[in-house]
């Protein structure tokens, strides 16, 4: 295995992007990537010096004004992706380990999720084949018809928790509109898409199109402040989302910011207990809670509490005996990205202002049951459940992105709803009955924007993904984001002949005639 680790990652990436005309800085800031579940160094990057950021987005304009991509037929562009998805698809199980490496993440759900990826590409180098213009119907001998053009450079900022699978939701839509694409991924998680820029190459995407810049805070808000760049698109948390967003207002730039979230499940008394009871366990400890749809507020009606209560704790307890190494594939559930990001979610729990923990609650050490791995070499948070948190507290209120949920009963349809809409995030929610009506109902009431029906976190390339609230701007996935990396071209065309349109269009002419205006 650490030889096939050896193949996979570089011991130190030390160009910051893929563009050779790019100036290496004289001294370059430098950070290392550690696996989260031992502690152990994965390797050394460079960070993007400012110069390397500026020249990287005058790089990546110059590219756009060339032609090269943006000018390119969308058949052209549709066949690239194409090729893309073919080859990231043969690299599914290395990038796989890589992304369970660098976040900690279990070996199973990483290859579940890498298999997924591929999916992007293909859709939107499908809708480039479909995707058509109009001739809108305005009035006299004129022919409006209305084209979609890139926006130029775009910039985004990629979190740790869905590292590659985030970024490809992103670069896809913004490739296959014709644009020229900058991604800072996260410093904590970064090999799994500069790795995947290798594959960008292989499948005919010109130099200067897509480029990686690695690098922190300081690298992604110079990039975001950059004058040339025309749209920014974020995946981050809602403080910081809050921050860009004024600076690329002030650029005048589009942006698109998927953002915090405090997902509610509502389990109604006539919910299939078992089904609901591993529903939520997936919503709630997939990535170890490290998603901003995760499901934190289980809302329970108070006839089926009991019994549903019992199958869950059964359930977080066979998740807690089953965690072990993240690369062994009957592992349930990985680490916490960092000690400070462990270190948050630990504090919230213990220095919570109401709430009795039923479960968990005490970050973890000693060896798994399972395979006898050391949980405190890494950054190891149990399963935990809190009941009875007031819903001002901030348990309640506030994104832990961790694995800990809060448990509450309601009584009435207009009781849980209520409680649903208790927060000021709204990304996701889930509901869980079986009477059809109520599950309209209830899922027009909430104030999300993915609302999911006795499943969670089902997500497609076709499904527009976003919240309300602060819980973003804008939405990922589907026509909607190839419309957003693009914007429409008004082109007018005056058919009348010469004769005709010297008769109509002399607005000047002396005979005092009516003319249109406009």
């Amino acid at each position: 295995m650490r030889d096939r680790i050896k193949a996979l990652i570089q011991d130190h990436y030390r160009r910051s992007c893929q563009c050779k005309e790019i100036p290496l800085a004289t001294s370059l800031g430098r950070f290392t990537v550690t696996n989260p579940a031992n502690g152990r160094l994965l390797c050394t990057v460079d960070a993007a010096s400012s110069e390397e950021v500026d020249s990287a987005v005058s790089h990546a304009q110059a590219t756009f004004d060339s032609g090269i991509w943006s000018k390119t037929s969308p058949i052209h562009r549709s066949s690239v992706l194409s090729r893309l998805a073919d080859s990231l698809h043969r690299r599914i199980p290395d990038m796989a380990l890589i992304e369970t490496l660098q976040t900690g993440r279990p070996i199973r759900e990483m290859n579940a999720q890498m298999a997924r990826l591929p999916d992007w590409l293909s859709y939107y180098a499908a809708l480039l084949r479909i995707n058509q213009g109009f001739v809108a119907p305005t009035q006299g001998k004129l022919l409006n018809y209305i084209q979609r053009v890139p926006l130029g450079v775009v910039a985004q900022i990629t979190p740790f928790n869905h590292p590659l699978f985030i970024a490809v939701k992103k670069i896809a839509p913004a490739l296959a509109a014709g644009n020229s694409v900058i991604v800072k991924p996260s410093e904590l998680a970064p090999i799994s898409l500069l790795e995947f820029t290798k594959l960008t190459q292989e499948a005919g995407l010109p130099d200067g199109v897509l480029t990686v810049i690695p690098g922190g805070h300081t690298t992604g808000k110079q990039l975001v402040s950059h004058s040339l760049i025309r749209k920014v698109d974020i995946t981050a948390g809602t403080q910081t989302g809050r921050a860009l967003g004024a600076i690329v207002g002030s650029n005048l730039a589009a942006f698109t910011a998927e953002l915090g979230g405090k997902a509610p499940i509502l389990i109604f008394d006539d919910a299939d207990v078992i089904s609901a009871v591993n529903g939520v366990a997936f919503a709630a400890f997939v990535a170890s809670g490290q998603t901003c749809i995760s499901g934190t507020r289980i809302i329970i009606q108070e006839n089926i509490y009991e019994s549903f209560m019992t199958a869950f704790l059964k359930k977080v307890e066979s998740i807690r005996q089953r965690m072990g190494d993240p690369m062994d594939e009957r592992c349930s559930m990985g680490s916490i990205i960092s000690p400070r990001h462990l270190d948050r979610i630990d504090d919230m729990v213990v220095q919570r202002q109401s709430g009795t923990i039923l479960t968990g609650g005490q970050r973890m050490m000693g060896k798994s049951s399972l395979d006898g791995f050391d949980f405190s070499c890494g950054n190891f948070y149990p399963p935990t459940v809190v009941a009875d948190v007031d819903v001002e507290h901030e348990l309640w209120q506030e994104e832990i992105f961790g694995p800990v949920v809060v448990v509450k009963k309601f009584s009435t349809e207009t009781e849980g709803v209520r409680l649903a809409n208790a927060s000021k995030y709204g990304l996701g929610a889930g509901v869980w009955t079986q009477d059809v009506s109520r599950a309209h109902r209830v899922a027009a009431d909430i104030e999300a924007g993915l609302i999911w029906i006795n499943t969670h976190h089902r997500n497609d390339p076709s499904s527009p993904w976003g919240g309300m609230k602060e819980s973003g701007i804008g939405r990922e996935n589907g026509a909607e984001a190839l419309e957003a990396y693009s914007q429409s071209k008004s082109i007018v065309v005056n058919v009348a002949s010469p004769d005709e349109s010297r008769q109509t269009d002399d607005w000047f002419a002396d005979s005092g005639e009516q003319k249109r205006y406009g």
